[in-house]
């Protein structure tokens, strides 16, 4: 049984900071891409972040420069670094690693951005 673990969201001001973190625990052989996407109310889920096992990175093009996705391998859990947050960014945050035998998603954390 593999648990995802969310935490990190909560209600913040236009240009404020958050950092939302994933643990990942259970019977993990191997994870390889570990990321988070969000979902806005009447919105369909969308990617903001991904890193590989490697450390190479994707962004949307709505969060780079102020997003920033990191990972620790050791402790199986990926970070997600919000700065500048916008209202626009207010959604439910879900963490999800993809492993060689499937994909596990988080329960989901909400981000609130006030303007």
């Amino acid at each position: 049984q593999v648990q995802l673990v969310e935490s990190g969201g909560g209600l913040v001001q236009a240009g404020g900071s958050l950092r939302l973190s994933c643990a990942a625990s259970g019977s993990i052989f191997r994870i390889d891409l570990m990321g988070w996407y969000r979902q806005a109310p009447g919105k369909q889920r969308e990617l903001v972040a991904v890193i590989s096992s490697g450390g190479s990175t994707n962004y949307a093009d709505s969060v780079k420069d102020r997003f920033t996705i990191s990972r620790d391998n050791a402790k199986n859990t990926v970070y997600l670094q919000m700065n500048s947050l916008k209202p626009e960014d207010t959604a439910a945050y879900y963490c999800k690693i993809v492993t060689v035998r499937r994909d596990y998603w988080g329960q989901g954390t909400q981000v609130t951005v006030s303007s």
